[in-house]
């Protein structure tokens, strides 16, 4: 017989019940309105205290209004966007830089494309722009805070469900993910035994039962979803718990398997009349590598044609010091595995390009005079702008290694690969944050993969952008160059 186990918040009834879902999805709604006011009156706020401390005077609380308005759009465009109300935006405080950086850009652009920027106060901005994000921060953490309290003691709720499926099934559902800190009250569990998954009479007998008290436990507290937590192999007990709970009106979920744990991007797709799981995606979408390769191109060549002089003086000072090419070229694996030659300017006596490459090391005697110097400013690497042009590279990306390297660390370090799934880069996150230099240990290469992974999963325009302006503003960019 199915045993069924009723928890507290399935014992409401009437209208009071439906107050913690009325609040939660309200609170769903309201949320981004919310965030956007905020933006506005931290933007007037920021005003009116600067105009006040120069000025003697508040100024024009509506202009202030435009700009926070004009950021808070920004914002909205450029964030992804968050399924529900529990779910954390990406990155938080790390994605809530990237975004307020990249908002305050467009907001600069804008206001000179559109010759209106003269008329706000570059004070009013500065002081918006530097306040405004640990503010609007803080304001996030209390809301966040006030919801995931909320979702933990039932008084929101997105959604009200019942769990339906074998005891050990259920009790790994709810252990490891926690459906009442996703917007999910669980308001009534039916347990079906394990001889309710056989294919027999009595099997059969005893799934019917327990499917017609879900069913009752459904219409009885108008419920929202059921979450069927059995066996996918269970073929029979499956589908006979679809053809069942069709005939109410609610969302019928098969629960996860436990191999979906290691895919964070797991969704169904259609070819023809063929459904399929999804497990792996590519990185980047079309869309995607289309706004990064014309992003890539435009700034690359703009960049090329700006350094032009310094690259011509560079070549000269290279013939000049030592005998050999001024540039240096060397096989590397670019997206997919696809051998490029690099190019950077030539800092070494010696041009390694075989199955043995000895990577520099600190007052490494192979490195030329100019050389040294070209390395520790990272000039060596401005010719590698003709490989971005050509599409063989981006401008951000996972650097590059000689192909032998690239061979051995296969072998010893796990997902190395993954790094070919996107173009390499002149620039990455792992450089940016001091993994650069000699690898001599797997520790660090480790830690270099997991940068240009975390990369990988998580590019925007908004972070290639930080990524170029910490190349050329932060000390760790210029770590541990020999």
């Amino acid at each position: 017989m199915a045993e069924i186990t009723q928890f507290a918040p399935g014992n409401k009834v009437g209208p009071a019940r439906n107050i913690p879902l009325i609040l939660g999805r309200a609170l769903a709604l309201v949320w981004p309105v919310a965030d956007a006011l905020v933006v506005v009156v931290l933007a007037v706020l920021a005003g009116v205290a600067y105009h006040l401390a120069a000025y003697d005077g508040p100024g024009s609380v509506v202009d202030y209004a435009k700009v926070g308005a004009a950021v808070a759009l920004f914002r909205w465009i450029l964030q992804h966007p968050v399924s529900t109300i529990s779910a954390r935006p990406k990155g938080s405080l790390r994605y809530q830089f990237y975004l307020w950086n990249a908002a305050f850009l467009c907001l600069l652009a804008f206001g000179f494309l559109g010759k209106i920027s003269g008329t706000y106060s570059r004070g009013t901005v500065l002081l918006f722009y530097l306040s405004g994000l640990p503010l609007l921060v803080l304001w996030q953490e209390v809301w966040k805070r006030f919801v995931r309290q909320g979702l933990h003691t039932g008084k929101l709720a997105v959604r009200h469900g019942l769990l339906l499926g074998t005891l050990a099934k259920v009790d790994e559902f709810r252990r490891k993910y926690r459906p009442g800190q996703s917007g999910m009250i669980v308001s009534d569990t039916v347990i079906l035994p394990e001889e309710g998954l056989d294919d027999s009479p009595h099997g059969s007998a005893v799934l019917n039962e327990a499917l017609g008290r879900a069913i009752d436990l459904v219409r009885r507290s108008h419920l929202d979803d059921v979450v069927v937590l059995l066996p996918w192999s269970a073929t029979h007990a499956v589908n006979a718990c679809a053809d069942r709970l069709m005939t109410i009106p609610v969302s019928v979920q098969l629960g996860p398997e436990a191999i979906f744990d290691r895919f964070s991007h797991v969704h169904l797709s259609r070819l023809g009349p063929a459904t399929m799981l999804n497990l792996i995606r590519p990185p980047l979408t079309r869309i995607e590598i289309l706004s990064k390769r014309l992003f890539d191109f435009c700034a690359s060549l703009a960049l090329l044609i700006a350094v032009s002089p310094l690259l011509l003086v560079v070549a000269l000072l290279i013939k000049l010091d030592s005998p050999g090419p001024v540039f240096f070229r060397q096989w590397r694996h670019g997206f997919n595995q696809r051998p490029f030659r690099i190019l950077k300017f030539r800092t070494m006596t010696v041009a390694e390009d075989g199955d043995v490459v000895t990577q520099a090391v600190k007052n490494d005697p192979r490195v030329t005079r100019i050389g040294r110097f070209l390395r520790r400013w990272n000039i060596d690497e401005l010719p590698q702008l003709l490989n971005v042009v050509t599409g063989d590279m981006s401008l951000v990306g996972p650097r590059p290694h000689a192909l032998t390297h690239d061979r051995d660390y296969e072998r010893r370090i796990a997902f190395y690969a993954r790094r070919h799934n996107i173009k390499p880069g002149i620039t990455g996150w792992a450089q940016v944050n001091g993994l650069r230099g000699i690898t001599d240990t797997d520790e660090k290469m480790q830690a270099r993969v997991e940068h240009d992974l975390y990369y990988i999963d998580n590019w925007s325009i908004p972070l290639d952008l930080y990524i170029l302006a910490l190349t050329a503003l932060s000390p760790k960019s210029f770590r541990n160059a020999h």
